[in-house]
């Protein structure tokens, strides 16, 4: 039997970034999944305030190197890598000294929002996709926690949906009780875009706020999760509709096998687990 490989990213992980429900999730779901025999892999954005020599963060060469083009401008792309030894699990960073080197995550030290949150989703988003290509790994499954994983299943649905690597990759997206009220920018449907996206893709990015991004992330998943026990209204009606597989709100003590079967249904619908 093929062991399936699952993918995580998340924009937080414990202990690298302060404990919330979407970080002890993304730290404790991955070494679950894999103790339960699936092969897997983690991602992260690497923020400024992770401190590097306490957490070993060490570049990997062979995976840097690479640019990236948002709004006409080139973003180099630093891959660093990381290890739990407790859960046997490494955590990749996707790192960029624009992006990622100021000492917070969202927010500046008076609470206004990133100008350029849009574009940190962005290229966190695509750097993740294009480190798995070079790691020349298969996911079965991806699943993203966290509004800044939210292009990933619109990426895997068109640009890359003819990649080797994603050509039967299924997507899951978990919604989270971190809403924001701030807009992006006015043009971040364009910039975000790659070959193979069209304006109906990203009609729901129209007005660019939180609802409608997570709405996004859910019309090009082909799973939805409600991550947090209160998620935002408008978000708990879509999950309700269940117009394609979904998975209610589980109690820490119960998620992780949950999951599992959840992951396990979608892989049975095109038979990945089959001999």
């Amino acid at each position: 039997m093929k062991k399936a490989k699952i993918l995580f990213v998340s924009q937080e992980i414990v202990p690298y970034l302060e404990e919330t429900p979407t970080a002890r999730i993304a730290r404790s779901l991955p070494q679950g999944i894999q103790e339960r025999g699936k092969e897997i892999r983690t991602f992260m954005p690497r923020f400024g305030l992770i401190n590097e020599r306490r957490n070993q963060l060490h570049e990997v060469i062979r995976l840097s190197g690479m640019n990236l083009i948002i709004d006409d401008t080139d973003h180099p792309l630093i891959i660093k890598v990381a290890s739990i030894q407790a859960a046997r699990m490494q955590v990749y960073f996707i790192d960029n000294e624009e992006y990622f080197s100021r000492k917070n995550v969202f927010r500046d030290a008076g609470n206004k929002f990133h100008k350029d949150n849009d574009d940190r989703a962005i290229f966190f988003c695509r750097g993740v996709l294009e480190t798995v290509k070079k790691l020349g790994w298969n996911p079965d499954i991806i699943h993203c926690h966290g509004w800044m994983t939210a292009l990933i299943p619109l990426y895997i649905k068109t640009s890359y949906r003819e990649d080797p690597v994603y050509r039967n990759t299924k997507v899951v997206y978990s919604f989270y009780d971190h809403a924001f009220t701030e807009k992006f920018s006015d043009n971040f449907s364009t910039k975000l875009k790659l070959e193979g996206i069209t304006n109906e893709d990203v009609k729901h990015l129209k007005e660019p706020n939180y609802v409608n991004l997570n709405m996004l992330a859910a019309k090009f998943s082909d799973g939805i999760i409600k991550g947090s026990e209160k998620i935002h209204p408008q978000l708990d009606a879509l999950l309700k509709k269940r117009d394609k597989p979904s998975l209610t709100y589980q109690q820490p003590d119960e998620f992780i096998d949950a999951y599992s079967d959840f992951y396990d249904d979608l892989l049975v619908e095109d038979s990945v687990l089959a001999d």
